[in-house]
């Protein structure tokens, strides 16, 4: 096949910068790009206790303070917790797999239920790209975190085999 002769007239290619989003233009400056186009951070996959205290720790408030309040509902709620960082969220479960997650996001936090479409209510949300079993709740403030239904959430589906966990 003879080599393709570079066209000298041809102009490089600009990327023109995206259009920004109403939701990116409320977030403030001060949030990881991330949390403002509404991905999952960039944190690293990690079992234990650590790399989740430090996803938590990375996160702007009100964000930061809707996670630590989660995270210590789950303690408080669920003995044998485990916890581990996953897609950018942080995961927790008990005995054989993963049950629920939480992640900041910019004007919230996701706390999603896997298999949520098993739990009595079902959680309100649909997250995208999460599996079709997937639901749960966006948290805006601290007075959006109902922590008796949670609660009952977190013990319905760890009560469950998890994600990536052996059937019981």
């Amino acid at each position: 096949m003879p080599a393709r002769k570079a066209d000298s007239t041809a102009k490089p290619t600009v990327r023109k910068p995206a259009k920004q989003t109403a939701t990116q233009a409320k977030a403030p400056a001060t949030l990881p790009e991330t949390m403002v186009t509404g991905k999952a951070s960039p944190a690293k996959a990690a079992d234990g206790d650590k790399p989740v205290f430090a996803y938590i720790a990375s996160l702007p408030q009100p964000q930061r303070g809707i996670a630590e309040e989660v995270d210590a509902l789950a303690v408080k709620t669920l003995p044998g917790l485990q916890r581990s960082v996953k897609w950018g969220m942080s995961y927790y479960g008990v005995g054989d797999g993963w049950c629920f997650c939480c992640g900041g996001f910019a004007n919230h936090v996701k706390l999603m239920f896997v298999n949520g479409v098993t739990l009595t209510p079902v959680p309100p949300v649909t997250p995208v790209a999460m599996g079709k079993a997937t639901r749960g709740v966006e948290l805006e403030s601290l007075d959006d975190l109902d922590e008796r239904q949670i609660a009952e959430w977190m013990k319905q589906i760890t009560a469950a085999p998890g994600v990536g966990g052996k059937k019981r």
